[in-house]
């Protein structure tokens, strides 16, 4: 298979397996197994580590509730008194993100014996590769960035928002509802996008040896990034809507 063609079968969303629903036929593609898979992870991990928790936190309960408490002082910080209702949510898209990232670091490496290259078993493959996945993230974070401001500041107060700071800003203040979901979108499937596809063209060049290094980077710490970009903007633009509240923390 020569570099075209992997890289046009690495692009492929292959449907797995098909649910059937009376007439109704609802196709399982790769990209929503294995955001199933990293749901299951985390809900799982969370079980785990909240079993067996003591009241003097020592080892990996510290360091557990040393997150938690970040997590509730930045919350405090842009959200004011409704940290506690938005701050899990920043919480749980960061996790999801950052897991559905740096997944593909699970993929077995290609190795050589006896003079023969061993191609891996199986390959993992980012679900925020797939733009309906990076879409429907943005969707939903812009929903809750609307029903949060619309709580905040009441229908009248919101309404009166889209008229900030002069009236003539209207149609420009309606366009940002579109403009802000299509730039979470297209800024996470872009950088998720094109890291995946320069780990497939060096692993098409270089099988053997060089892949899991450059994976530290564009699977791992570009994934980090990402998570921390998509999380970080969600903030900013939930933390605009509510801030009528900061006074009140």
């Amino acid at each position: 298979m020569d570099i075209g063609e992997r890289l046009v079968k690495a692009l492929e969303f292959e449907t797995i397996f098909t649910i059937r629903l009376g007439g109704l036929e609802i196709p399982i593609t790769e990209t929503v197994l294995i955001s199933w898979i990293v749901m299951a992870v985390l809900v799982a991990a969370s079980l785990l580590v909240t079993r067996s928790l003591k009241r003097i936190p020592a080892g990996f309960q510290s360091l557990l509730e040393a997150g938690i408490e970040f997590l509730e002082s930045f919350s405090k910080r842009y959200f004011g008194r409704r940290s506690g209702l938005y701050g899990p949510y920043i919480g749980t898209i960061f996790l999801f993100l950052l897991v559905a990232n740096i997944i593909p670091v699970l993929t077995p490496i290609a190795f050589r014996f006896g003079g023969r290259t061993f191609e891996p078993l199986f390959e993992i493959k980012p679900p925020t590769r797939d733009i309906n996945l990076t879409a429907a993230m943005a969707v939903m974070s812009i929903l809750v960035v609307f029903f949060g401001g619309l709580g905040a500041r009441g229908i009248k107060g919101w309404l009166k928002n889209l008229l900030h700071p002069v009236p003539i800003m209207l149609p420009f203040n309606i366009l940002d509802y579109a403009i802000r979901p299509a730039s979470l979108c297209l800024r996470l499937f872009g950088n998720i996008l094109g890291g995946f596809i320069i780990m497939q063209l060096i692993t098409a060049v270089v099988p053997v040896f060089i892949p899991p290094f450059f994976s530290l980077y564009f699977d791992f710490f570009d994934g980090l990034i990402q998570a921390l970009v998509f999380s970080f903007l969600t903030t900013l633009f939930l933390s605009e809507a509510v801030e009528t509240d900061h006074a009140d923390a």
